[in-house]
């Protein structure tokens, strides 16, 4: 199976080639594939923060590469380089607060720094240090593709309605997707029929990116609007939710995408099995439940104006990009690690203890 995951890699978002981070604008997208040259870590900075760059572990690829950005020019610039460098990782972690595989990646890219204070060319080595974070988001990708394949092969027949929420895919990642990609696994396997996408308000990375990545490579795809997801899990015979996560708290409680808490509150009510596909660099053990993890809120423009023009009544605007669904809510966590079936603090911490699977 993992040949045919590698052969299906199409979409590429992230791209670092002869010293500069090359990002595919998904702001623009579906309706233009415009590419944004950074070569600077103020210029990675503003990606993430506006968006051009989303998606959990595509900002934590994103910010390593920064961190090299920096280093750079910190170093051509002379002096203490290496204490110069603390106020643009700061840049770089005050860009998205939610996604914890920002300050995952930060943190691997500082303990490298610690290393390389003596190296005959320390550019050199955070450049492979950022390579490599890449690189290992992409086999996890692939890992996880297969486990979550074998849950749905498992709990249910063939083929199978499946539902997911934001964009967990190509786009968001440093290769396969993470929820996209065990639906994509899913169906080069021939176990989906068709895949319902919320379109995922205010930015539409549903409408706009998950569906055009499924449509692209031919998977069955059908579009609705978020508050239509309860009466499809009603009317259309759906087994699975397949969502992603911006961040696990050590009790297996999610943040994700807003809107991502009602879906599984329907879900159960529904007797639809609820999964969630993140890597292991989105658990974060120091926040003991979901109540811990600091939850962004954009600006209110998102909702009052649509491409710049006004369409809402101008009152006050309550527009969190993240809520907390439950562990009690989800059937299953899968990782690069493994899998943790009705998730709570004892099997997280027993996770985080196994060595990767391959």
């Amino acid at each position: 199976m993992r040949d045919r995951l590698l052969a299906a890699e199409k979409v590429k978002a992230i791209d670092w080639r002869d010293g500069t981070l090359y990002l595919l604008d998904q702001r623009a997208l579906p309706l233009e594939e415009a590419w944004l040259a950074c070569d600077s870590v103020a210029a990675v900075a503003e990606a993430i923060r506006a968006m051009a760059v989303r998606g959990a572990s595509a900002i934590g690829i994103s910010a390593a590469y920064g961190v090299v950005l920096a280093a750079r020019a910190r170093f051509a610039a002379g002096g203490d380089w290496i204490a110069a460098l603390d106020a643009d990782f700061e840049l770089l972690e005050t860009t998205r607060p939610t996604a914890v595989n920002l300050s995952w990646a930060l943190r691997h890219m500082r303990e490298r720094l610690e290393r390389v204070r003596e190296h005959a060319d320390p550019l050199a080595a955070l450049e492979v240090e950022a390579l490599a974070i890449h690189e290992s988001d992409r086999e996890a990708n692939l890992t996880m593709a297969q486990l979550g394949v074998e849950l749905i092969r498992r709990y249910q027949g063939n083929p199978q309605a499946l539902l997911t929420h934001c964009n967990t895919g190509a786009l968001a990642s440093g290769g396969f997707g993470t929820a996209l990609g065990v639906i994509r696994g899913a169906w080069l396997e021939g176990m989906v029929e068709r895949v319902y996408v919320d379109e995922t308000r205010p930015w539409l990375q549903g409408s706009r990116l998950t569906a055009w990545e499924l449509a692209s490579e031919g998977v069955p795809v059908t579009l609705n609007a978020d508050a239509a997801a309860a009466h499809i899990m009603k009317t259309k015979g759906l087994t699975w939710v397949v969502v992603g996560a911006d961040r696990i708290a050590a009790n297996g409680d999610v943040a994700n995408k807003i809107g991502t808490y009602q879906l599984a509150v329907n879900a159960m009510h529904h007797g639809v099995r609820f999964m969630v596909v993140a890597s292991s660099s989105t658990i974060d053990m120091s926040l003991a439940t979901g109540e811990d993890i600091p939850l962004e809120e954009r600006d209110a423009r998102e909702l009052l104006e649509v491409g710049g023009k006004p369409v809402g009544a101008a009152v006050e605007v309550f527009n969190p990009v993240f809520d907390v669904t439950p562990a009690d809510l989800i059937d299953v966590i899968v990782t690069e690690k493994g899998i943790v079936e009705r998730p709570d603090a004892a099997k997280m911490a027993q996770l985080l203890c196994r060595k990767r699977l391959h």
